[in-house]
């Protein structure tokens, strides 16, 4: 007998319109994560903003997007909006058999004070006001999206944590499995993505790149400014700026790899496994989740630093492009992603 279908709640970030015009890596999931469990009979309420666009019920808080609504002048206070999205969730609390959050743990407290089993995804790096938050209210399940990810907290807590790796539909990308002609690099102009090493990589190996994103404050337009923009020639160093889902898969599509010379502990890294839905291998510093999600060997190779990459771009470019995709796919399809969150709210119903 199957079990029964569930009532959940999906609670978004609100930054950005689901599914995302150009950048965002946590409302393209969460488009994934509801179309799929609707497709599954479950009923779903997606409680965001008006400009979303989903299978499920649309429960929506504000008129548009807060970016958008910051950048016309007519919303300035993040909170007021992620408190009421809450507050709406907790108030209709008694209609749901789960209610996963997307936000930060800072709203983790609120969340306890449902009967309903709550789940908080961990999207971002864990800093010690999120873990102060799980010790103190324990009741509330935390998943984290990488091993890596959650390794230090459950060490300083004493608690395992489930990890549920993210997703990609693989159908929205037509793969190429001829040579590609480029390197390419997608992603936030900042230090921390480290454009500029994608560069330097790209010129040690007398190969074109291709970059893809933009800076998104102050700083790392400067960064831009000084960093990047003085090597962008339109020949070696092209610029394409953001991009929406099409010219994002033509990109990758079109690459020989995506260079991922990263400066910081990333906890997932969404675009390796679109790199590698396209066929595309990577070449990553092995930092963060890099190494859980780049196959050594089958998708693409990792590097201590971003020095070493050049070294292995040659190799990567050797790799089976069919394989690189089957391989990622079997690990990071989204219908494995769905799988777990499932299991996870089966569980969570037993406990409570």
């Amino acid at each position: 007998m199957n079990p029964r279908p569930l009532r959940i709640a999906q609670v978004s970030p609100l930054w950005t319109r689901i599914p995302p015009v150009n950048y965002g890596g946590i409302e393209l999931l969460l488009k994934l994560l509801v179309d799929e469990l609707v497709e599954r009979g479950h009923e779903v309420t997606l409680f965001a903003t008006a400009d979303c666009q989903t299978r499920g019920s649309l429960y929506s808080v504000a008129d548009a997007c807060l970016t958008e609504l910051m950048a016309r002048g007519e919303a300035y206070a993040f909170e007021h909006y992620a408190n009421a999205v809450v507050a709406e969730a907790l108030r209709r609390a008694s209609e749901f058999d789960v209610i996963h959050y997307h936000l930060t743990p800072g709203w983790l407290p609120l969340a306890s004070l449902a009967a309903t089993p709550s789940l908080f995804t961990l999207h971002t790096c864990a800093v010690k006001d999120d873990e102060w938050a799980f010790a103190r209210y324990p009741r509330v399940e935390v998943a984290a999206i990488s091993r890596f990810q959650i390794a230090q907290t459950e060490s300083r807590l004493g608690r395992s944590f489930p990890v549920v790796y993210n997703g990609c539909d693989f159908g929205a990308f037509e793969p190429s499995f001829e040579p590609g002609r480029h390197l390419a690099f997608l992603g936030r102009m900042s230090h921390a993505k480290n454009p500029a090493g994608a560069i330097a990589i790209a010129k040690a190996c007398g190969l074109p790149l291709v970059l893809a994103g933009q800076p998104q404050n102050g700083e790392e337009q400067r960064y831009f400014a000084q960093e990047v923009e003085p090597h962008i020639d339109g020949k070696q160093v092209r610029w394409l700026g953001p991009v929406n889902h099409a010219q994002k898969a033509e990109l990758l599509r079109n690459a020989a790899a995506l260079l991922f010379p990263i400066q910081w502990d990333e906890p997932f890294g969404l675009v390796m496994i679109e790199s590698m839905a396209c066929g595309t291998p990577v070449v990553g510093v092995k930092r963060g989740s890099v190494g859980e999600v780049v196959t050594q060997g089958a998708t693409g190779y990792t590097g201590a630093s971003p020095e070493e990459l050049a070294a292995l771009v040659a190799p990567a470019l050797a790799l089976d492009r069919r394989l690189v995709r089957s391989t990622a796919e079997a690990q990071f399809g989204f219908q494995k992603m769905v799988d777990s969150y499932l299991e996870l709210y089966r569980g969570m119903q037993v406990r409570s």
